[in-house]
């Protein structure tokens, strides 16, 4: 299992490219994608795709190839094979039948992102992508209410801004990251909590590969509690100016710090809550 660049190409070890050099065939999710890596180094190899579509049938062909003595070489199309990527049934596949199963260590957005993200990281969780259903990640998002250490997870860009909706309802108003395109030439890290990175994403589009980052909460649930406190026409002033957005918007984050539909909001405020 060869960890492979996550953007970069140069982010690579001598060991990976000796390896790749030396391989009978390396198994890839796209070998479009990883014939760029190959090709920029002067690698010559068979390759195999080997995806979540086609997992199933190729672990079994993998395994032959094995036990007939080949030499393969697992990526994904980047990072580490099988952390949020297909690999797992053959590497448990060659368990089983006693092939010995190396890894050969090297880039991962997750570690990447944690660690220069300024968020707690003696501990931490990852959860890979949440579910793309609205409700079922509503769900798993519930589940991770009480969690204390930092939460790291996946998210592809036009999921985002629900994403973070969804967070700041079921987390409270937590320290988070988007961290985007690592280790590519537009590398952004975008940092606040989670209710100002809410109303960034709103207003600015964020593209390519993202890893989002949820730190601990700062005291229990002491910081949504004192934002609920304030009367909601004073709060949602309060996000006029510190944010300087308009009211709408302003009131839809006032909503979500107080687990309110925007409907239940516009009642309150109109009633002079």
């Amino acid at each position: 299992m060869v960890a492979t660049p996550i953007g970069n190409l140069e982010d690579i070890t001598v060991r990976a490219l000796r390896l790749l050099g030396e391989a009978d065939l390396i198994a890839c999710e796209d070998t479009r994608h990883t014939a760029k890596l190959l090709n920029h180094y002067g690698i010559h190899k068979s390759t195999l795709s080997y995806h979540q579509h086609n997992e199933a049938s190729r672990a079994d062909e993998l395994l032959r190839r094995l036990e007939e003595g080949a030499q393969i070489v697992l990526v994904s199309d980047a990072g580490t094979p099988v952390i949020s990527d297909p690999g797992h049934r053959l590497i448990a596949l060659c368990l089983e039948h006693q092939i010995p199963v190396i890894p050969i260590p090297g880039p991962s957005a997750v570690i990447a992102a944690l660690a220069a993200s300024g968020l707690p990281s003696e501990e931490f969780l990852f959860v890979g992508f949440l579910p793309s259903r609205a409700v079922a990640r509503r769900k798993a998002l519930q589940s991770l209410a009480n969690e204390t250490r930092t939460i790291v997870l996946y998210e592809a860009p036009h999921r985002l801004l629900q994403t973070l909706s969804d967070a700041l309802q079921y987390l409270g108003r937590r320290q988070a990251v988007i961290a985007r395109e690592i280790t590519k030439i537009h590398e952004e890290f975008l940092r606040g909590d989670l209710a100002e990175l809410l109303v960034r994403v709103q207003h600015q589009s964020v593209r390519g590969e993202i890893t989002l980052l949820v730190g601990p909460p700062s005291s229990g649930k002491e910081e949504p509690r004192e934002l609920c406190a304030a009367p909601l026409r004073d709060r949602v002033e309060q996000i006029m100016r510190e944010r300087e957005i308009d009211r709408k918007a302003a009131l839809k984050l006032a909503a979500r710090e107080r687990g309110l539909t925007k409907r239940e909001a516009y009642k309150q405020l109109l009633n002079g809550a």
